[in-house]
């Protein structure tokens, strides 16, 4: 009796004492959910994800502190995790095979943060009065042909202040502030809507180009609504900068908080996220591009072509937002 009492405690035990990890994720994709279920199924680590925006968890981690219970904050775009790092959230991770799956230009130099898909912002223009001739890069943009043809959302938006940050890098403050300035002008209306609503408004006749993130073309492609689908049908991608430093990319990504409790089950988690497998599952599920971009097997986004993209490390992203967003003020973009 009292040896399968021992056993039975044994197994309670076992049962409660279950590894898992805890993921603050502002990521909301039916790709996650299958990779959760695919990492539990081959590790037996449960995954626990509370879900909310990039700025609301971040605050949650710096409120909580050391007795957050999160392991890891996964969210969309280096600004934010440039953010996290600098709230003092994360904390630094050796792994030979993180780095080996992820490219230099799309983590963070200290290793507090890891790219995990990719997204390109891309021009998207109609079929019926743009040809792709006519588009080069981001900065002729700014010329007076496109007076009236210009979709784009917010300054506000964190996909926008990256692209800026970017330019800024490439071109100095004074030439970004008389890009954003002439932009301005060259817009069809003022900022408004997601970035699908660029797309919709250059389907609907509004404006010639669209600036945007590929993946949210993916959605509409793949929409169960049949306008929107017809709005994929009438707008193409062009990759802007071929010629010179290539096309601004981002990403979403993830890194291990300050606080973890299961440090070396949230490493085993990345390295598992930045591995092969997961990286296809990516890219056929929710149209992001994989980390290694050029081992896209999507047949959706290769249908849009190869192409040569900005190998600036994302981290500038972060540290050049500040200045992104004050230009952008300076230039009137609402």
């Amino acid at each position: 009796m009292k040896k399968l009492f021992t056993i039975l405690l044994t197994i309670f035990v076992g049962m409660n004492l279950q590894a898992q990890i805890n993921i603050y994720s502002h990521r909301h994709y039916e790709s996650d959910k299958i990779l959760f279920k695919k990492f539990t199924d081959q590790t037996g680590i449960k995954i626990n994800v509370i879900k909310g925006s990039a700025d609301q968890l971040i605050e949650r981690l710096v409120s909580e502190g050391n007795n957050s219970p999160a392991d890891i904050l996964l969210t969309v775009d280096a600004g934010r995790l440039y953010r996290a790092k600098a709230a003092g959230i994360l904390q630094p991770v050796e792994s030979k095979k993180i780095y080996e799956n992820v490219p230099s230009s799309m983590r963070d130099p200290d290793g507090y943060w890891f790219g995990l898909t990719v997204r390109a912002r891309v021009l998207v223009y109609s079929k019926e009065r743009v040809k792709p001739s006519q588009l080069s890069t981001y900065e002729d943009l700014a010329t007076r042909k496109w007076r009236g043809k210009i979709a784009v959302r917010s300054s506000s938006n964190i996909y926008n202040q990256s692209l800026m940050a970017s330019m800024i890098e490439a071109n100095g403050s004074r030439k970004a502030l008389s890009w954003a300035k002439s932009v301005r002008k060259n817009m069809a209306r003022a900022p408004r809507g997601s970035d699908r609503d660029q797309a919709r408004a250059v389907a609907a006749g509004l404006a010639d180009v669209a600036i945007m993130n590929t993946y949210y073309l993916g959605i509409l492609a793949n929409s169960s609504d049949a306008k929107d689908r017809e709005v994929f049908k009438k707008v193409s991608v062009f990759f802007p900068n071929q010629e010179d430093r290539g096309t601004h990319i981002n990403i979403s990504g993830a890194g291990i908080t300050k606080s973890s409790k299961n440090k070396k089950d949230a490493i085993r988690f990345l390295e598992f996220l930045t591995g092969p497998e997961s990286q296809k599952i990516f890219g056929s599920v929710n149209y992001e591009y994989p980390i290694k971009i050029e081992t896209n097997q999507s047949e959706l986004l290769k249908s849009w072509g190869s192409f040569t993209y900005d190998t600036l490390n994302l981290s500038i992203l972060g540290s050049n937002n500040a200045e992104a967003v004050k230009l952008f003020d300076k230039a009137g973009w609402e």
